[in-house]
């Protein structure tokens, strides 16, 4: 296993990490296409072995990507625990699902329904606007509040989290599990139009996605493992990866505000149709 092949992603995983911080989006959506659609066009060499392969090493690097975000959201005290807790019982164990009955498809089917996702969520993301709060919003008919470690204060009504949104919840991690896209931008989207705070949804899903992804991705790893020994799982691109998102998980929050996040957005969705193309395109030639 040659460790100097991937160097390049190492500055390339810090811009990644800081435009997924800046537009709240998941790295792994992403990685993925740059480790299945960039990694062939440099040559056979720098070609990961297999789909899976690639769907892993983009949910481990997003692991730590968040675990980054995570640090400083815990430090902020902005985090609801509870609220978290209820969504990840369905979001976690569905995830693994997920990983599990990804090694059992075609890649056409892995890179089809990642194509088709990412068109949805840069439909929902050119679309999207600021949510209007509303003490009319459903909740469980209790009021809660947060207080930072800067002093502000977050009150806002506890959502109802009913048969619908923990559909939505579990479709996320199911797609999370499968092809590395779908449960942070579900619970981010989900929280924010209940009424939930954005500081204290942001950091909400932050926890949810680390601990979805990270088991998701173990799942995948140990699969990886068991098929093809532990050289199987990419450790010479992730040695690169894991430093880079952690620089550019510090750098995104410290870059909040330069860029109108309507504009970013708007420019992600773009990227993402471009992808959901480019993706439906090899899934099509594989199929074939």
């Amino acid at each position: 296993m040659d460790f100097t092949i991937y160097w390049f992603m190492f500055p390339v995983s810090i811009v990644v990490a800081t435009v997924a911080m800046l537009s709240g989006i998941g790295g792994a959506a992403l990685f993925t296409p740059i480790f299945i659609l960039a990694f062939p066009l440099l040559g056979p060499e720098y070609a990961l072995h297999s789909t899976i392969a690639a769907i892993s090493a983009a949910l481990i690097t997003q692991t730590f990507g968040f675990l980054s975000g995570f640090v400083g959201y815990y430090h902020r005290k902005l985090i609801d625990y509870s609220l978290a807790g209820r969504i990840m019982r369905v979001a976690v164990p569905v995830a693994v699902a997920g990983a599990l009955v990804a090694s059992l498809v075609h890649d056409s089917i892995l890179l089809a329904s990642y194509a088709l996702l990412v068109a949805v969520l840069a439909i929902v993301m050119w679309r999207n606007r600021p949510p209007a709060y509303s003490s009319a919003s459903r909740s469980d008919g209790a009021m809660k509040t947060i207080v930072d470690s800067r002093g502000h204060e977050y009150a806002y009504a506890v959502p109802h989290l009913g048969p619908r949104s923990y559909s939505l919840t579990a479709l996320g991690a199911f797609l999370t599990g499968m092809v590395s896209v779908g449960i942070g931008e579900v619970t981010i989207s989900k929280l924010t139009r209940k009424g939930v705070p954005i500081a204290v949804a942001a950091a909400t899903s932050v926890l949810v996605v680390i601990m979805t992804i990270a088991l998701a991705s173990t799942t995948l790893a140990v699969q990886l493992i068991k098929a093809g020994g532990w050289t199987a799982v990419p450790w010479n691109l992730l040695v690169y990866d894991i430093p880079g998102v952690l620089i550019g998980g510090q750098i995104g929050p410290r870059l909040q505000g330069r860029i109108p996040p309507h504009t970013m957005r708007r420019a992600i969705a773009v990227v993402f149709i471009i992808l959901a193309m480019a993706m439906m395109a090899v899934a099509i030639r594989k199929l074939g």
